[in-house]
């Protein structure tokens, strides 16, 4: 009766990053939970149940109570679960908050890239300027964040930052073969691509993130 009270629910879809978020940080943190993969053109009854306003994913049903919004779902977890490690948010509120809003920022990507990426015909007249302006400023802004750089990386150690990044670029290698166009270069965002490919690399988050030729299917399509 107690682990039914417990019970934790994702629903998300296998291409949304924001889902992909929720799911890295539940397995981070090794809570045990039940998945539900939904048809956005077919959504479930739980999901327009439980998310009326929005009726998108990810959805995180816990007790029974609805909880949406990645970056509200991600402090959710971090907040209820505080026993178990790593924590995603420093203890220290400067901090913390440093931390809030450098993630309000990085959210952006996702979305930037996406309207991008639609607008790929038009490479040339700049449909990735904003993107690679935000990645600027991230590359920058980490930079001071983590003066002594973020190489050293494991799944015990992973914060909200990590989290974020990783899967707001998870697809950056298959929409630069989709689009024929660099879109993380290591040139020009050395930091940021260094950070997102050593945490490509880690186990838990290959096994969380769809596979590549699955990604490039979908972008062409």
């Amino acid at each position: 009766m107690e682990e039914e009270n417990n019970k934790v629910t994702l629903h998300g879809m296998w291409i949304s990053t924001y889902a992909k978020k929720v799911e890295l940080a539940l397995k981070i943190k090794g809570i045990t939970f039940d998945y539900v993969e939904e048809d956005l053109s077919n959504k479930s009854s739980l999901l327009l149940k439980y998310n009326p306003i929005y009726k998108k994913v990810p959805l995180l049903l816990h007790r029974g109570k609805p909880v949406s919004e990645s970056l509200v779902i991600l402090e959710y977890i971090d907040e209820t679960w505080k026993n178990l490690q790593p924590l995603l948010l420093p203890e220290d509120p400067y901090e913390r908050a440093t931390v809030r809003l450098w993630a309000s920022y990085c959210l952006q990507i996702s979305d930037t890239m996406k309207k991008a990426f639609i607008s790929a015909t038009d490479v040339e007249g700049g449909a990735f300027d904003e993107f690679f302006e935000i990645l600027k400023v991230m590359e920058e802004g980490m930079k001071d964040f983590f003066p002594g750089g973020r190489s050293k990386i494991c799944a015990e150690n992973l914060g909200l930052l990590d989290i974020i990044i990783v899967c707001s670029l998870a697809t950056y290698k298959a929409a630069e073969e989709v689009v024929g166009m660099k879109i993380l270069d290591p040139e020009k965002n050395p930091f940021v691509y260094s950070w997102v490919t050593t945490l490509l690399e880690l186990p838990l988050v290959k096994e969380t993130l769809p596979p590549h030729d699955k990604v490039v299917s979908r972008l062409e399509f």
